[in-house]
């Protein structure tokens, strides 16, 4: 059997440092084994981390076939505590430099829902479900 744990999550980075600066915009803060290399964000569930994609794709033994205009076919989320919040969220996004794809809006589960796309076309969702439940750090255990 297969542990059922998702405990760190890479971004491919076309331009590491572009990329890195984006998420220290965000207020997000590097864990002390972050190199020039190689950058690493704690998060409330996992840890979050960009390497460069050309290394990722040979240490994967794949050839690289992406760009980073391209949708990736992956996306994140980042839920929150209150529908408000995806608002306040968003605002500090945009002001980070991210390209909005899709403003805050009610959706129709109940909750409350935004879209948008870091430096290298990373799509990220902001979300607020009145169901979520989080633990102690802030990881979702439920919705």
């Amino acid at each position: 059997m297969v542990k059922q744990r998702i405990s760190l999550i890479t971004i491919g980075a076309f331009d590491l440092p572009m990329l890195r600066s984006f998420y220290q915009k965000l207020g997000w803060d590097e864990t002390s084994f972050s190199s020039d290399t190689y950058a690493a964000f704690q998060t409330a569930g996992v840890m979050l981390t960009l390497f460069p994609v050309d290394e990722l794709a040979k240490d994967a033994g794949i050839t690289l076939d992406k760009a980073p205009e391209k949708f990736q076919g992956v996306t994140f989320a980042i839920n929150v505590d209150s529908a408000g919040e995806v608002d306040q969220t968003m605002d500090a996004i945009r002001e980070a430099g991210a390209t909005i794809l899709r403003e805050p809006s009610d959706a129709f589960w109940g909750g409350r829902t935004a879209y948008f796309a870091d430096p290298e076309n990373n799509i990220w969702e902001v979300a607020w479900n009145p169901s979520a439940v989080f633990d102690e750090r802030g990881a979702m255990i439920t919705f």
